[in-house]
C-alpha cells in the first residue's frame, strides 16, 4: 500500500474492500489502460470484472442486493480506480448518482423495480442535466415534458451524457409546467424522469435517439453522447418520486455525490502522476546522478506529495460529512475545486519531470496529461464551485451589525 493518501478510522471491511479494488486496479486496469484509451475502446472486460466484484452495488442497500456501503467507501474505491484509469471511474460514477437519487427520492415501487438490477450491474445508470446551449446555467433548460392523459411527452436535446450509449437507465432533468403556473421560479418547475432504453446508438426506443460518441481530447473509452427526445412517451410512474417539480433538488442532491466522486478521481489521477514522476526521477540520470537527487526535482516531488495529501484529506472530509446526513455542499465544493486544481498541477509537474518523454504516447503520463483537464469542468467548473463556496461562507459568517 502506498504511503501517501492514507485514511484513518476505516473498518476491517472497508480496508478489505479497498485492498481488493487496489489489487484489481494493479493487475487488470493499469497494464491495459493506455492501449484501450488510445483506441478509444470501451473496457468491457474491466467492467465485467467490476460487476463480478459487486462494485455496481457498493452503495445500494443490502435489502436490494447491494453491499450497503458508505459514500466514503465508494469515494476511496473511485480514488483507486481513477489511479488506474479515470475513464473506468466515470463508468460507475453516473450509475451511482442515479442509484443514490433512487434510494433517496424514488417511490417504493421505483426502488423495488430498479435497485436490485442496478446492484447486480444488469441495469446501468446515466444522468443528464446539461444541454447544448446552457452550460452551467441549469435554470435555462429548454427540454420539456407535457402531460398527455396518463403519459408525459418529452421533447428536447441533452448534452454531455456520460455512458449515454452503454446505459440502460437515464435520469433526465426537463422542464414540466404542469401544476406550476407561469411565473414559477425555474428551479421549481423541473422534473426528473427515469427513462429505460436499450444500449447502443441510434434510436434506442421510440422517440429517443442516442447519436454516436463525442470525440474527446481525453477521457476516452467511456462513451459521452448527446440525447435527443422527439415525442418520447413515458408513463407517469416514471417521474422520480412520483411528483413533478422536485427534479432540480433531486439532481442537486445527486450532484453533491458526483462532486465527491470527481474529487476522488482527482486524488486518484494525482496519486498515479506522483507515482510515475517519483519512479522516473530515480531512473533518469543527468550530470552523473539520478535526477531525483537534484534539488529542483526534490522540490517538485515535495510539492506534488503535499498536494496529493491535502486533496485526499478534503475529499475524505466531504464524503464523511455527506454520510453523516449533514449538508455538505460547502465541503463537496471545496474538495472538488481543490482536488481538480491540484490534480492538474501534479500531473503537469510529473509531465515536466519526464521531460521530452512525457510528450510521447509510449509513456503513461501523456494520457494523464489529457485526462486531468476534464476534472476542471466536470460536475461544475471551478468558477461554479467558488460561487457555491462563497455563498455558503456568507451564510455561515453573516455580519451581525
Amino acid at each position: 500500500m502506498a504511503r501517501l493518501a492514507q485514511t484513518a478510522g476505516l473498518t476491517d471491511i472497508q480496508q478489505e474492500i479497498l485492498s481488493t479494488v487496489r489489487d484489481f486496479v494493479d493487475k487488470e486496469i493499469i497494464p491495459v489502460a493506455t492501449g484501450l484509451e488510445h483506441r478509444d475502446e470501451y473496457p468491457q472486460q474491466i467492467v465485467d470484472g467490476l460487476k463480478e466484484l459487486g462494485l455496481f452495488g457498493l452503495m445500494i442497500p443490502e435489502e436490494y442486493g447491494g453491499l450497503g456501503e458508505s459514500l466514503l467507501t465508494y469515494a476511496l474505491c473511485v480514488e483507486e480506480i481513477a489511479r488506474g484509469w479515470m475513464s473506468v471511474s466515470g463508468i460507475i460514477n453516473t450509475h451511482f448518482i442515479v442509484a443514490y437519487m433512487l434510494k433517496q427520492h424514488g417511490t417504493q415501487e421505483q426502488k423495488d423495480h430498479f435497485l436490485p438490477r442496478m446492484a447486480a450491474g444488469d441495469v446501468r445508470g446515466a444522468f443528464s442535466m446539461s444541454e447544448p446551449g446552457l452550460g452551467s446555467d441549469v435554470s435555462a433548460i429548454t427540454s420539456k415534458a407535457v402531460k398527455d392523459g396518463d403519459e408525459y411527452v418529452l421533447n428536447g436535446q441533452k448534452m454531455w451524457l456520460t455512458n449515454g450509449g452503454t446505459s440502460t437507465l437515464v435520469a433526465v432533468l426537463v422542464r414540466s409546467d404542469e401544476g406550476h403556473p407561469e411565473g414559477t421560479a425555474p428551479h421549481k418547475s423541473m422534473t426528473t424522469f427515469l427513462i429505460e432504453k436499450e444500449p447502443g446508438f441510434g434510436e434506442v426506443r421510440p422517440g429517443l435517439t442516442i447519436p454516436g460518441k463525442i470525440d474527446k481530447m481525453g477521457y476516452k473509452g467511456v462513451d459521452t453522447t448527446e440525447l435527443i427526445m422527439d415525442g418520447l412517451r413515458l408513463p407517469a410512474d416514471r417521474v422520480l418520486g412520483g411528483a413533478t417539480g422536485r427534479g432540480f433538488y433531486q439532481m442537486m442532491d445527486g450532484v453533491e455525490v458526483g462532486r465527491v466522486n470527481v474529487a476522488a478521481r482527482g486524488c486518484g489521477v494525482a496519486q498515479r502522476a506522483f507515482e510515475l514522476g517519483v519512479s522516473y526521477a530515480q531512473q533518469r540520470h543527468t550530470f552523473g546522478k539520478p535526477i531525483a537527487q537534484h534539488q529542483a526535482i526534490q522540490f517538485k516531488l515535495a510539492e506534488m506529495a503535499t498536494k496529493v495529501e491535502a486533496a485526499h484529506a478534503m475529499m475524505v472530509n466531504a464524503a464523511r460529512k455527506k454520510d453523516s446526513g449533514e449538508r455538505n455542499d460547502l465541503e463537496a465544493g471545496m474538495a472538488k475545486y481543490l482536488a481538480s486544481e491540484y490534480c492538474k498541477e501534479v500531473v503537469e509537474d510529473a509531465f515536466r519531470i519526464h521531460g521530452g518523454y512525457g510528450f510521447s504516447k509510449e509513456y503513461e503520463i501523456e494520457r494523464l496529461y489529457r485526462e486531468a483537464p476534464m476534472l476542471l469542468i466536470g460536475e461544475g467548473t471551478a468558477e461554479i464551485q467558488k460561487m457555491i463556496i462563497g455563498r455558503r461562507l456568507l451564510e455561515e459568517y453573516r455580519f451581525q451589525g
